[in-house]
């Protein structure tokens, strides 16, 4: 049990650093002067913070339901469900700008020369600047978790 415990940990973090690291290159990818070139790698790392933060929570639920603490300690605990609700307003923030870049690679499918139009991307920036603002809160609560029953 003390393994699985410590694998699950292990991933849960690794996958956190991931999500995040996806998301700051969606940050500095999505810019004004978005081109085709750009478009399609913006494209695949909405594709990867999908699946990353997929994985991320079947982990996390893993570590709640394998893990040493057991459910019944996360259950009780208001920092769990501040957690991951800061994690659902994370994903509900990224729904927006996954439309937008799917629309975008659509176009750019039928026009080669397409480029995003500069208010649509400054759109995008402000949802993934605020989806990194929410991020923060994530990485808190979980201290905040592992240190207070709550």
């Amino acid at each position: 049990m003390l393994a699985v415990d410590l694998l699950l940990a292990i991933a849960h973090h690794l996958l956190m650093f991931a999500l995040l690291a996806v998301l700051v290159a969606e940050l500095m990818l999505a810019r004004p002067g978005l081109g085709a070139d750009r478009l399609g790698r913006l494209g695949s790392l909405d594709i990867a913070y999908g699946a990353t933060a997929g994985l991320l929570l079947a982990v996390g639920f893993a570590r709640v339901f394998l893990g040493l603490k057991g459910a019944e300690y996360y259950f009780a605990n208001v920092f769990f469900w501040l957690k991951i609700s800061a994690f659902l307003i994370v994903g509900i923030l990224s729904v927006p700008p996954t439309r937008q870049i799917l629309a975008w690679r659509n176009r750019a499918r039928s026009d080669p020369g397409f480029a995003p139009p500069a208010s649509e991307v400054s759109t995008v920036r402000r949802y993934l600047h605020a989806e990194a603002m929410v991020f923060v809160l994530i990485p808190v609560f979980a201290a905040l978790m592992a240190r207070y029953s709550g």
